[in-house]
């Protein structure tokens, strides 16, 4: 008999299937963005993210916010799935690391180049996006290490 590429027993190393790091990334985007996208719904958040598309829809906002989250979950788990996400505590440090990185990115260097906004402005709006990114990041890599876990 041989053994199964998805991990079994917490002894076991990671080396998840292509299509388990994929669904990993989706659920765990879908995961860490519902949470985030009610954090950015209480902020009044939404339409700022809906502008991005030129829309003015809290609706269409948290829609793109969702997409973004699953593209955002599926670059960490099918590129670093079995190298990073090989334990509970990793993944979630992976995650708020790999958060961080996305608040960097998106909200402060991305988003304000799209809306016509000055790039690296640090304000209290920012500081409630970069504790939003954590929390994604942190439910991405414990959602996916649990998937990643999971039996086939």
């Amino acid at each position: 008999m041989t053994a199964s590429p998805v991990l079994s027993h917490p002894s076991t190393a990671v080396s998840a299937t292509f299509r388990r790091r994929t669904l990993a990334g989706v659920i765990g985007g879908l995961a860490g963005g519902l949470v985030f996208g009610m954090l950015m719904a209480m902020m009044g958040m939404l339409t700022v993210i809906a502008s991005m598309v030129g829309s003015t829809s809290p609706w269409v906002g948290l829609a793109v916010h969702l997409m973004i989250s699953v593209l955002i979950g599926l670059g960490l788990t099918v590129l670093f799935g079995n190298r990073l996400l090989t334990g509970y505590g990793r993944g979630a440090l992976v995650g708020m690391s790999y958060g961080a990185i996305w608040w960097l990115l998106g909200p402060l260097v991305m988003m304000p180049l799209m809306l016509g906004m000055p790039v690296f402005s640090v304000d209290m709006s920012s500081v409630f996006s970069l504790m939003g990114h954590l929390i994604y990041g942190a439910i991405l890599g414990l959602t996916a290490v649990r998937v990643l876990k999971s039996r086939a």
